[in-house]
């Protein structure tokens, strides 16, 4: 638990990040959180967030920072579309294998679960709303791939999903990249995007949880 909370405070801070392989490193772990189900813990949104103050405060590899913007929109877009590529061919494989599996620290089944049922309520367009929740994000294209969702509007869903979530978060986070009060009141600010992008998870937990006691 510690060495969790150690990542959690050290990717909550530009300048760490910058010192410990830059943007390549939120590339890496935005690929590992949309691709592998031992990545949902991972810090999705507010990194991307951070992602755009540092673009907006660096010339790496261009001069000009809109350029900067667009090079590491694309690149990071490309590590979440093939993360959740790798998540539906993992699903594809090995969905009976998931929903047998006992619980363990890395994996909940309840997590699976609540993927499968958002995605029965949702379709095809619950690849794109679960790129903005925590944990649904992870198992979602992992739930598509055991369902055998048709490989084409996977493909669509995804692309889209991954441009909307990754252009939007890091675009406001480079619009913010001046401001002196966002650097001052850093900390605040992830924990405001934490709570808010996690609270519908917590609502659905709650909510689920109420029905099962009822």
């Amino acid at each position: 638990m510690q060495e969790l909370l150690e990542i959690f405070k050290n990717l909550t801070s530009p300048e760490w990040i910058v010192v410990h392989g830059g943007l390549y490193i939120v590339m890496l772990i935005i690929f590992l959180e949309t691709g592998l189900f031992l990545g949902f813990f991972l810090p999705g949104d507010y990194l991307l967030f951070i992602t755009g103050l540092i673009i907006a405060n660096s010339s790496h590899p261009f001069d000009n920072s809109l350029a900067n913007l667009c090079f590491w929109n694309i690149l990071i877009v490309i590590c979440a579309v093939l993360g959740n590529f790798v998540g539906y061919w993992f699903g594809k494989k090995s969905g009976p294998y998931l929903f047998e599996r006992k619980d363990s620290f890395l994996f909940k089944k309840k997590h699976l679960e609540q993927a499968s049922n958002f995605y029965a309520r949702r379709g095809g367009i619950a690849i794109i709303i679960a790129r903005f929740l925590p944990i649904i994000r992870t198992f979602a294209p992992i739930v598509a791939g055991i369902v055998k969702m048709d490989m084409t509007k996977f493909i669509s869903y995804n692309i889209v999903g991954a441009l909307i979530w990754v252009f939007s978060l890091v675009s406001i986070g480079y619009a913010f990249g001046d401001n002196e009060h966002v650097k001052k009141y850093l900390d605040l600010i992830v924990l405001i995007i934490f709570v808010v992008t996690t609270f519908p998870v917590i609502y659905k937990v709650i909510r689920y949880r109420t029905k099962q006691d009822s």
